[in-house]
């Protein structure tokens, strides 16, 4: 039995509810916010897609997504150095969903489509706007990203109270008056989540220490506020050159409240586009100018890193590719992810650390230097690992 998870230390965040894997290893991130705040131009710069970006409220009807590929030197590195024929980066899935207004757990807007294209996410990027612009009109009619942040996280909270009682209701007719003892544990923690979101009005993630037990009841209905979340605040360019705007304060001393421990990444997509647009030379004159550079490696990474996801390195000349797996994933289900016969007969990983194989400059010189290491199936496979799987399995090769 997993230890039980103690409340955090003042001043640490709260334990969030871990994700499982609903979605496997292809879990997807989902930009939610108010319309025309910058979603859409900010997916189309992260995927250098053509999703509609017009100015006016609810131009992106049905969730564009799409797979962005995580910037990494350690596999850059590998696919200079074997210059293989195949090359397979990890990747991030984004959905682009449409504006969230205020009401639209009520139906308003477009209002439960909306919300269920976010179930369908595991995690949220939550764009605010934080500029001036009056070519781009504001749903609400003047800008407030800190009121732009209370809207859409009441929304998504009074999506869960309405998900709460019917599951309660059905737990109670089988666990109370049914009389099913096994399911009485869960009734009860139902019951305590209830009293957090609906009477406390809180997110579930908020609540500083839920238990082992309560988070495999969480991560069974997967609750919209149980998602992790990164913010993202839209600057208008020379605020962000200039890194100072009125709301960042305003905005941080909230999330520092009612969030604490959430990541806080100011942008501005207007010039990640133009950034977009600019060859290498170019872009690279620009940013030293201006002082500036681009976050979207960053907010790759971060979106990333959220969904309790990491990969390992297959490499050689015939192809170096990033397998995703999920964090604390052992040896054999991680050699599951290349085929489902290594993991059946999985007889030991073969694992270098990228900076060692680097440092050495071979994978012979590792092996030299004793930092090519064999492990067994309880080996936890961690970010970066290089590794090579031995299996038997007949009509099967030995080695990956």
């Amino acid at each position: 039995m997993a230890p039980k998870k103690m409340p955090p230390k003042k001043g640490e965040a709260p334990k969030q509810p871990t994700l499982i894997g609903r979605f496997g290893t292809s879990l997807k991130i989902g930009i939610v916010g108010l319309p025309n705040v910058g979603k859409s131009t900010f997916f189309n710069v992260l995927t250098k897609s053509q999703a509609a970006a017009e100015n006016f409220p609810f131009c992106t009807i049905d969730p564009n997504e799409s797979r962005v590929p995580i910037p990494d030197d350690r596999y850059d590195y590998l696919c200079q150095f074997h210059k293989p024929a195949s090359k397979v980066p990890a990747f991030l899935n984004v959905v682009d969903i449409a504006g969230l207004v205020k009401g639209a757990s009520a139906g308003q807007g477009l209002g439960n489509a909306f919300l269920s294209h976010i179930s369908a996410c595991d995690g949220i990027f939550h764009m605010s706007r934080a500029f001036e612009d009056e070519d781009i009109i504001h749903v609400e009619g003047n800008v407030d990203p800190v009121r732009d942040i209370e809207i859409i996280h009441e929304e998504l909270r009074l999506k869960d109270e309405e998900m709460i009682d019917p599951i309660i209701d059905k737990l109670e007719k089988v666990a109370v008056r049914g009389g099913d003892k096994k399911l009485k544990p869960e009734y009860d923690i139902m019951l305590k989540i209830k009293s957090w979101v609906v009477e406390e009005k809180k997110h579930v993630r908020f609540y500083p220490d839920w238990n082992d037990k309560e988070i495999d009841v969480l991560n069974k209905y997967l609750f919209l506020t149980s998602k992790p979340m990164i913010y993202l605040v839209n600057l208008s360019e020379k605020d962000f050159i200039r890194k100072k705007n009125k709301w960042l304060a305003k905005i941080k001393e909230w999330i520092d409240a009612h969030d604490p421990g959430a990541l806080v990444i100011p942008l501005c997509g207007g010039l990640e586009a133009k950034l977009q647009d600019m060859d290498e030379e170019e872009k690279k004159k620009f940013c030293e100018e201006q002082k500036t550079a681009s976050v979207l490696t960053k907010i790759i990474k971060t979106g990333y890193a959220a969904l309790q996801l990491e990969y390992f390195f297959t490499a050689g000349p015939d192809e170096v590719r990033a397998w995703t797996i999920r964090k604390g994933t052992k040896a054999p289900q991680a050699a599951g992810k290349i085929h489902t016969d290594f993991e059946k007969g999985f007889i030991m990983a073969e694992v270098m650390k990228f900076d060692d194989f680097k440092e050495e400059g071979s994978e012979n010189a590792a092996k030299a230097a004793g930092k090519y290491r064999q492990q067994g199936r309880n080996y936890t496979v961690e970010d970066g690992d290089i590794i090579f799987f031995k299996f038997n399995t007949p009509n099967a090769p030995k080695k990956k």
